[in-house]
């Protein structure tokens, strides 16, 4: 055994002199980024380097890819905190998740700004107070999340990075027994995820809606039988008690979060593109709009339509394709289409999520 802790002693100080060896390395692409106004964040190259670790551990040696990815990505964190300091907005308040998933993406080397809305995430990205912002768009259970794909007509922001997480909600409050709780606050969506449980266990409740998960526990902590449908983590941050867990009523509960900045992120060489358009009302309009994406043999993995809340029953769409803007096929879709509408918008180009099992979960909607 003593001969054997020799040897880890050794790869450890190797180890630990490797992580100098690159983080002197790192500092020197931070001045060469600083020199060329490149970002600090390039979640391309983070994502190449996750894939080959991946690749690295298809065989049982060593330790497990998932241990092996949490090691890389918090190295990575580190190391991208040599270069700046990153200053990083989420729809608040602390112990919403969107601020777990903001500092899953972004660790813990950075300085998280809460704003009160998506608006304010938009505004603080726009006006330089934040490199960048983490806002929900999606859910597994309850589709798209209208307030953030509204934002981007008017923003100049992009979208740089998509993440998945799952989302497990929780009864919290300072009562001891569901039969005391009153009233159920929550965010309008973690409300509608857990419809099913609240009707069978607490049908005479009054369910309030809440700007955010965390907002509810707020309001749960400061009320006599009320409780809040929030993350775990707002139990010690608020000081409640945990009455239930996992109320959601799907159990497969996924929320795609969109990473905004200021730039478009190079191609990482599996990559989505999103956009936005409107199109003349016609019959058959749509229908002429799509056609380019097949003609280009590009698959689209979404199509949602909003209202443009410029002019009545006049709708703006959404629309996410595999491949990268740079791309020759997706640059010839997107012209083609450009030629025959309104108004047309690239919101950003960005690597494509994994789902938590590994795999992607849109690539073949």
């Amino acid at each position: 055994m003593k001969e054997i802790r020799k040897k880890i002693d050794n790869i450890d100080t190797q180890l630990a002199d490797l992580l100098d060896k690159r983080a002197d390395l790192v500092r020197e692409i931070g001045k060469m980024k600083k020199d060329s106004g490149e970002p600090v964040f390039a979640p391309g190259r983070e994502k190449k380097i996750i894939e080959k670790i991946l690749t690295a551990s298809e065989t049982e040696r060593g330790l497990p890819a998932h241990a092996k990815i949490n090691i890389f990505s918090e190295i990575m964190a580190a190391c991208r905190a040599l270069q700046k300091e990153l200053r990083i907005s989420f729809l608040g308040p602390e112990a919403t998740f969107t601020h777990q998933a903001a500092v899953q993406q972004f660790s813990d080397y950075c300085i998280y700004l809460p704003a009160s809305t998506i608006r304010g995430v938009f505004r603080e990205v726009e006006n330089k107070r934040a490199d960048y912002g983490v806002v929900p768009v999606e859910n597994s259970s309850e589709g798209i999340v209208s307030h953030t794909l509204d934002m981007f007509f008017d923003s100049e922001c992009k979208i740089c990075a998509e993440m998945l997480m799952k989302i497990s909600h929780n009864l919290l409050s300072k009562e001891k027994d569901l039969s005391d709780i009153k009233t159920v606050y929550s965010k309008d969506q973690a409300l509608a995820q857990c419809s099913i449980w609240l009707e069978e266990h607490l049908p005479g409740a009054s369910y309030v809606e809440v700007s955010s998960t965390a907002e509810a526990a707020k309001k749960a902590a400061s009320e006599k039988n009320a409780a809040a449908i929030a993350s775990i983590a707002a139990k010690d941050v608020y000081g409640l008690q945990l009455l239930e867990e996992n109320i959601e009523d799907a159990s497969e509960n996924i929320t795609r979060f969109f990473v905004i900045g200021r730039d478009y992120t190079p191609p990482s060489g599996d990559d989505k593109t999103s956009i936005m358009f409107s199109i003349k009302d016609r019959v058959g309009a749509l229908h002429d709009m799509l056609a380019p994406f097949r003609k280009n043999s590009i698959n689209l993995t979404k199509i949602e339509s909003r209202p443009s809340k410029i002019k009545a029953w006049e709708y703006l769409f959404f629309i996410d394709m595999q491949g990268h803007i740079e791309e020759e096929k997706v640059k010839k879709a997107v012209n083609s289409l450009e030629k025959d509408s309104v108004f047309l918008k690239v919101l950003g180009s960005y690597p494509l999520a994994k789902s938590l099992s590994g795999e992607n979960p849109q690539k073949n909607q």
